[in-house]
């Protein structure tokens, strides 16, 4: 007798009962009510199901990796995928900023990326962030709503919106925090990725880039913020091993991401509306997947955009040696980065009478 194989042994029994069904692994999804789907004029089909007889559950999950229609009262997410989630993170907040990654948790997993801050705030915040150090790593700002203004000695001035970077190779030691200002935005998202170093730069001279979005190639609906990806290459002056890109997709798109040759280390995160990889992934979500070089298929709901980041890389092959503001290859590494923003922190402490309270302020490097 056939043998009627789903996601799940519930999912099957919903089919065939015409009952509402809530995926577990995806509580987000609206329940299903498929004896309504089955005539609703864009909510159809629900799910792939393969129809075998006298076959194994392995042989049904071979034939399930296929696409997937996940399709609610007012979502459809369709998406293909070699990559499983494995870990999945909606961090710690912290007032305006939540902090989905850190060396002390999924950093660990996914170095060279060890920090992954989502910021959100209104203008009147942005420049509040009192100045600080690091050595060792570098930090890469990317705006997914609104806009900041800059204005360096090095870099220029102008303004980072929507698929523009600021990248701040911090090497040897800086102390930053106010190089960007309040833009012509009332309303500013982004994000702030840190990437552990190679040794051949974690003691390196800073190097910082302001770069505004029509600076930053496109690969379809990508901005390729950093790396080098479907013959194009990103002009940040980021390490080779590893790539970054902001994606946006209209509703009902998707987009597959094919990690170039070693870059085992793969992660995204969401900012806006929610994605399906088939497993869906929500606003302010960190989703990372299994090691391996298989693509990946991402894809908006039916009725709302979505925004996201993603990452992969050659996984960093170092320990990370850990400071209070740094993140080194080994100790002595860290030991040299930490005297160094501790000698500079003399000049910050001796400019604090004289710095403006408000407005940009120049690296100290």
């Amino acid at each position: 007798k056939a043998q009627f194989t789903i996601a799940t042994v519930d999912a099957a029994q919903a089919l065939l009962t015409r009952q509402a069904y809530r995926p577990r692994a995806s509580r987000c999804i609206p329940s299903l009510n498929l004896a309504h789907a089955a005539t609703a004029p864009y909510n159809v089909v629900t799910m792939k199901i393969a129809t075998m007889i006298s076959a194994s559950h392995a042989d049904a999950a071979t034939a399930l990796a296929t696409p997937i229609v996940v399709a609610g009262s007012d979502a459809s997410i369709v998406a293909t995928s070699t990559r499983r989630i494995v870990h999945r993170t909606r961090g710690q907040g912290h007032g305006p900023i939540v902090r989905l990654m850190s060396p002390s948790d999924l950093g660990q997993l996914l170095k060279p990326f060890v920090f992954l801050d989502l910021f959100e705030f209104d203008a009147s915040f942005a420049g509040s962030m009192p100045i600080h150090p690091h050595s060792g790593i570098a930090t890469i700002t990317v705006i997914t709503e609104g806009n900041l203004h800059f204005d360096d000695a090095d870099g220029g001035a102008g303004h980072i919106g929507y698929g523009g970077v600021e990248w701040m190779r911090a090497g040897a030691g800086v102390w930053h925090g106010r190089e960007m200002s309040a833009g012509t935005a009332p309303h500013i998202q982004g994000y702030q990725l840190w990437i552990a170093l190679p040794a051949e730069l974690e003691s390196a001279p800073v190097d910082s880039q302001y770069l505004e979005a029509d600076a930053i190639p496109t690969v379809g609906p990508a901005r390729l913020i950093v790396g080098s990806y479907a013959e194009t290459r990103s002009p940040v002056r980021a390490p080779e091993s590893l790539n970054y890109l902001l994606v946006t997709l209209a509703a009902g798109e998707s987009w597959q991401y094919q990690p170039p040759p070693g870059h085992e280390v793969l992660w995204l995160s969401v900012s806006k509306g929610a994605v399906g990889v088939p497993d869906v992934i929500n606003a302010g979500e960190l989703a990372t997947f299994e090691a391996g070089n298989g693509a990946l298929t991402v894809a908006a709901s039916e009725v709302a955009e979505a925004v996201f980041v993603i990452g992969s890389a050659v996984p960093h092959p170092h320990d990370l040696a850990l400071g209070y503001y740094s993140v080194h290859t080994n100790d002595q590494a860290l030991r040299r980065g930490e005297a160094k923003i501790a000698e500079l922190g003399v000049r910050v402490r001796a400019d604090a009478a004289t710095r403006p309270q408000s407005g940009p302020v120049p690296l100290y490097k």
